[in-house]
């Protein structure tokens, strides 16, 4: 239900906008976001004996330099009792700028530390299938195998040594 609402006061704060002003919006809010890891923070956001009005002080405080648009917006978040929306607004709000620039990011889970010249010929050939720029990261772990993860396009590519077993003993099968 959050994702919901936060999806519309995403839409709102990019109607119009530029990638620029766009991208400022993002990083002024990420300050507030990182604020929301402090459980002291979290408390008095939830807390019912601070007064909105200084809960978004607090939150306000976060951000002084910015614009009025973005102190404006954090004003009716707080009338509306939705300051907590924040960092699911933030992360609805990157996805939606990484669209905008045509920028995305993936993981690539693997057992073993690949070489970076192999991971850069990984990006670079999924950069080409899909017409975008990507950038991926590295999760040592234990996936026997390969897995490509690019969620913000809805694509993941595995590769797992159990699944081609179970596949060529398949094949056997049938053919005897």
């Amino acid at each position: 239900m959050n994702d919901l609402i936060a999806k519309r006061y995403v839409k709102a704060l990019l109607d119009g906008r530029d990638v620029e002003s766009a991208t400022a919006i993002c990083n002024d809010l990420k300050a507030i976001s990182s604020a929301f890891a402090d459980e002291k923070f979290v408390s008095i956001i939830a807390s019912s004996e601070v007064r909105n009005s200084e809960k978004v002080e607090l939150v306000i405080s976060f951000i002084e330099n910015s614009g009025d648009d973005l102190k404006n917006f954090v004003k009716l978040l707080g009338a509306n009792k939705r300051l907590e929306l924040i960092p699911e607004i933030v992360k609805d709000l990157e996805s939606k700028i990484a669209i905008m620039n045509n920028s995305y990011t993936g993981v690539v889970y693997t057992n073993n530390e690949l070489d970076a010249k192999y991971m850069s010929s990984i990006e670079e050939q999924f950069s080409k299938k899909f017409n975008v720029n990507l950038s991926l990261s590295q999760n040592v772990c234990d996936y026997d195998g390969i897995k490509v993860d690019i969620d913000s396009l809805g694509v993941e590519i595995s590769f797992s040594k159990e699944r081609l077993k179970s596949q060529m003993i398949d094949h056997i099968l049938k053919a005897v």
